[in-house]
């Protein structure tokens, strides 16, 4: 079987989280920088709104930032799973710097015009476009920054099968030793298409009849599951 699936592969309450205290410390910030600079302008005059729009401009970078998905492509054998993950987050970015960088250069270049001071605010839409080169020219940076990751479960080693059905998560544990001669366990994740989740886990339940089963909730990190507490 294969499959393709976009998710968020982590613990999302903690970046639900972050996303709302950034929210509300600029709703606040700008609140307060309104009623302070306003002076006796109108609260309802639209020059206060314009701070509120440079907040919904960032958001959908703040959001990129927050709520990250990955995109995993699942290959699954009679002896093990491959799975390839990349971000593409960065793809999206790379074409925004560019447009960016071409449009505050043509503002410098205006602005220069002006007065020649304002040649040193070419450094901001240089080093914009420099970096934007380098996402596009430069493939180990593009694989570092999508976060690419190959690799492969064993699947028929699994000592034990747990089921997450609200995220179509299936979790295969797994004990790793160290050198030291401890050992830790885990569970490797298996994100499912919600119509090949019955599918999925049927294939894992007939090979591995003997092995453990359990469906509640697993606790999500980027490269692993736990069971909670």
């Amino acid at each position: 079987m294969t499959w393709q699936i976009r998710v968020r592969d982590y613990n999302t309450f903690v970046a639900n989280l972050f996303f709302c205290i950034w929210l509300f410390a600029g709703c606040l910030f700008l609140s307060l920088l309104i009623f302070k600079a306003g002076g006796n302008r109108d609260v309802l005059d639209y020059v206060n709104l314009i701070p509120f729009g440079v907040l919904a401009l960032c958001a959908p970078i703040a959001m990129s930032v927050f709520f990250q998905t990955a995109i995993i492509v699942y290959r699954l054998t009679e002896n093990r799973i491959e799975a390839f993950s990349w971000k593409p987050q960065i793809d999206s970015v790379k074409p925004v710097m560019k447009w960016t960088a071409v449009g505050s250069g043509v503002l410098v270049m205006f602005l220069v015009f002006i007065d020649p001071g304002f040649i040193v605010a070419a450094i901001g839409p240089v080093g914009i476009g420099a970096m934007a080169a380098l996402m596009g020219n430069s493939k180990s940076y593009q694989s570092m920054v999508r976060d690419e990751d190959y690799h492969v479960i064993d699947w028929p080693n699994a000592e034990a099968i747990a089921v997450w059905r609200k995220r179509n998560l299936i979790g295969l544990r797994f004990t790793w030793h160290n050198e030291d001669g401890s050992h830790y366990s885990v569970y490797s994740k298996v994100y499912c298409r919600h119509q090949d989740f019955d599918e999925c886990l049927s294939f894992f339940k007939t090979r591995l009849p003997d092995t453990p089963y359990r469906e509640g909730k697993l606790i999500v990190h980027s490269h692993f599951a736990t069971l909670p507490e």
